[in-house]
């Protein structure tokens, strides 16, 4: 029989073994292959406006409406084609200049960007949509207005605003049947833009059964307009019509009331912003202005985009920002209906689709103009836009447009 001391020890030597072998981690087992995330695709989209200079505020609109779109769709985490979609927003400032926009879009050009969204001003989105043309990119305009830029015959022009025939036909006819004017004078800019409206606002003026009783140029840098207001002045108009833009309209809105000039003054949508009123000051009250679209609360989807646009950006929409907004998304919609980012077949679904906007229905027609642009007309009123009535158009929707894609709360802008 085994002594007692040392099957004690036999035993606390066998339990030391078992629990050794409970302790030990056996070696993980493979593990079933998981998914592979999809691999990233960058994405560059241009967008083009005068970011600095008396227009500045304005293309600092078009892009903040651009980008917030662009940071959306990637917190959407968009996948075509087994990539997943980066999106790059290049900003580049074009001045308001023909000839710096042209620079510009070789710029794009040359960095591969599949479609942009500009230029802001017609004088630049005219001359740069001849260099799109033959890159075949797509070129959204949120915000260029002129006839002739969709007139041209390229396949990769569009708009989503209504144009100037559209815009100056609602502005000479509400100037003689609503307000009354029967002496019209007219000032432009001698811009692509201001020029085109005011032969617009001519055309329908004369139509509507009222006098133009003077034309008068200025330039889209200048600041002092008394000599000009003076002599129109003498003719003594029922109402003054200025196309151009905020930064020439409210200290020309200031001297005419300085120099008492007695008539209506009215303008574009150039001036149809918030700018203006700080620039005019008291002497904006009563100012007339048009602007493409509906006005911004009676967007389908106009509320919640000023909510988000003030949280991350942290300023009030001036004009375009809804328009940018939309015609990036528009792109970005079109990419996912091609399956591709591939410049050509993007521009092959851009001129065949249609989505709901901020703005409205998205959707274009042979030329590249937004099929159904109404217009509204707001005038000053206690130091603030009051809408008067929109002309033409598609009717508000009931609800608001379900957003593009899910995205996270954008956070204020630092």
């Amino acid at each position: 029989m085994m002594p007692t001391t040392r099957r004690t020890t036999i035993a606390l030597l066998a339990a030391a073994l078992v629990a050794a072998g409970c302790g030990k981690q056996e070696p993980p087992k493979p593990a079933a292959d998981a998914p592979k995330p999809p691999p990233e695709l960058t994405v560059r989209i241009g967008m083009a406006a005068p970011l600095t200079g008396p227009q500045g505020h304005l293309g600092k609109d078009v892009e903040n409406g651009a980008r917030l779109a662009i940071e959306e769709a990637n917190a959407a985490n968009i996948v075509v084609g087994g990539n997943r979609l980066r999106f790059e927003l290049v900003a580049e400032d074009d001045e308001a200049s023909g000839t710096k926009a042209t620079v510009v879009a070789q710029s794009f050009v040359d960095r591969k960007v599949v479609a942009v969204i500009g230029h802001m001003n017609s004088g630049a989105s005219i001359p740069a949509s001849k260099i799109y043309s033959d890159a075949g990119i797509a070129q959204v305009s949120p915000s260029a207005t002129a006839i002739s830029y969709t007139a041209q015959g390229f396949r990769t022009t569009f708009r989503v605003m209504a144009n100037d025939s559209q815009q100056g036909r609602v502005l000479g006819e509400y100037a003689v049947r609503q307000l009354g004017a029967k002496r019209v004078a007219i000032i432009d800019d001698r811009t692509a833009y201001g020029q085109g409206l005011a032969d617009e606002v001519e055309r329908a003026v004369k139509a509507a059964g009222g006098q133009v009783v003077g034309r008068e140029y200025t330039t889209d840098k200048a600041t002092d307009f008394r000599s000009i207001l003076t002599s129109l002045r003498a003719r003594k108009p029922d109402l003054v019509f200025f196309g151009g833009m905020d930064a020439q309209f409210g200290p020309m809105v200031e001297q005419a009331r300085t120099l008492r000039l007695q008539a209506q003054l009215m303008g574009g949508d150039g001036v149809q912003s918030a700018q203006f009123i700080k620039l005019a000051g008291a002497a904006a009250d009563g100012v007339v202005a048009s602007s493409p679209g509906l006005p911004l609360d009676k967007m389908p989807g106009g509320a919640a985009f000023a909510d988000k646009f003030k949280a991350k950006f942290n300023t009030d929409i001036q004009i375009y920002a809804p328009f940018a907004y939309d015609a990036t998304w528009a792109v970005i919609e079109a990419i996912k209906a091609a399956g591709s980012a591939e410049p050509a077949r993007l521009l092959e679904a851009l001129g065949k689709r249609e989505h709901r906007g901020v703005t409205g229905v998205i959707a274009f027609d042979e030329k590249g103009d937004i099929r159904g642009g109404g217009v509204t007309l707001y005038s000053v009123k206690g130091g603030a836009w009051q809408t008067l009535e929109t002309i033409g158009g598609a009717a508000p929707a009931e609800a608001p447009a379900p957003a593009p894609a899910a995205a996270p709360a954008p956070a204020p802008a630092k």
